[in-house]
């Protein structure tokens, strides 16, 4: 059993990580104010696509569906055979495959903004859903990597909350965390409805349409394309680990609690 102090460490970092994730950036909120005019701007075919992928993560959240992966390589990478002994693992040999793991998906997420960003707006309808879809997956694998199986109905809801937070500004953030933490506190409590779930669209939209928009340029999309896909990817793995990391953190430490 890992030491109790070395894992009250690692939570104390992750608090304080939750802390300084509850405001943006003044580029951020800048890139905010002209979007309704931007919004104008933006391709019907995006919008379009847009309300597609809606309607997927709606049916992703009740049924999985096509978004779901497959436990079986994570697990072997993590050396173990079955979800269940996964909580037994340290918390060293998460954090090393769920690192190898974001390494990936961050490289494959540039590439694809690279290729797509050549043909401006027209492959820029292909990329945004194909980038969400990529970072559901990321989410699911990072989840299966601590223990928590995404097959799961309550995991799915965790998982696009860590999507939600990952976009969301500082009252949003506060306001996930809230819930966030009583769902850590209470595992088998699920959330009985998620409230607002097209708002992860939406915070989407509007924090990051607006720099999408370059990638509509053919040629030069391929820079900002790229550069975009990074940083996303980037926003959302280190959202899915410390997230699910901090879950694993608390139920390793009631280990340590006396029995009563």
């Amino acid at each position: 059993m890992e030491a109790k102090l070395q894992l009250q460490e690692e939570l104390k970092r992750i608090n304080q990580w939750e802390h300084s994730q509850k405001d943006l950036w003044f580029w951020e909120k800048l890139g905010r104010l002209p979007f309704q005019v931007l919004d104008k701007l933006t391709p019907k075919m995006v919008h379009r696509k847009l309300g597609q992928w809606l309607d997927e993560l709606g049916s992703y959240i009740q049924n999985g569906g096509k978004y779901l992966v497959k436990k079986e390589n994570i697990l072997e990478r993590l050396g173990v055979t079955s979800l269940e002994e996964v909580p037994h693992l340290p918390l060293e040999t998460m954090d090393c495959v769920c690192d190898e793991l974001i390494e990936a998906r961050v490289t494959f997420a540039q590439l694809q903004g690279a290729a797509t960003g050549i043909g401006g707006a027209l492959t820029l309808a292909v990329d945004i859903p194909a980038l969400l879809g990529l970072a559901l997956k990321t989410l699911q694998e990072i989840a299966i990597i601590y223990g928590y199986d995404p097959n799961e109905k309550q995991e799915r809801v965790f998982v696009v909350k860590c999507l939600q937070f990952a976009a969301a500004d500082i009252v949003g953030k506060k306001a996930i965390l809230e819930e966030l933490a009583s769902f850590t506190g209470q595992r088998e409590r699920v959330f009985s409805e998620l409230q607002g779930w097209r708002e992860v669209m939406m915070t989407f939209r509007d924090q990051y349409g607006w720099k999408k928009l370059f990638q509509a340029v053919p040629i030069i999309g391929v820079i900002f394309g790229s550069l975009f896909n990074k940083s996303f990817m980037e926003d959302i793995a280190e959202t899915g680990k410390m997230l699910y990391r901090k879950r694993r953190i608390i139920e390793k430490l009631k280990q340590w609690e006396p029995d009563v």
